[in-house]
């Protein structure tokens, strides 16, 4: 099972969270960055539908593959 870590960080006059390179909008406290990325993390454990997804890759290349509804990471908040 994959397992992801969110980390609160100070961003854009204000703190936001991030998972890997990417970052949640600012917000202007901690207490709130907080908030949203548990908020986040519970809703990454939520399974849904089996679906067909596609992604591109930093080559370029589309990808297609099955994406399981109940395949769901593991996800914490690393404040």
């Amino acid at each position: 099972m994959t397992h992801i870590h969110y980390h609160i960080v100070p961003h854009d006059g204000g703190y936001a969270y991030k998972l890997g390179n990417v970052f949640s909008e600012p917000f202007a406290t901690h207490d709130a960055a907080l908030r949203a990325a548990k908020r986040a993390a519970a809703e990454q454990r939520v399974p849904g539908d089996t679906t067909i997804i596609q992604w591109q890759d930093n080559q370029g290349k589309w990808h297609t593959e099955t994406s399981a509804g109940n395949d769901r990471p593991e996800a914490d908040v690393i404040d």
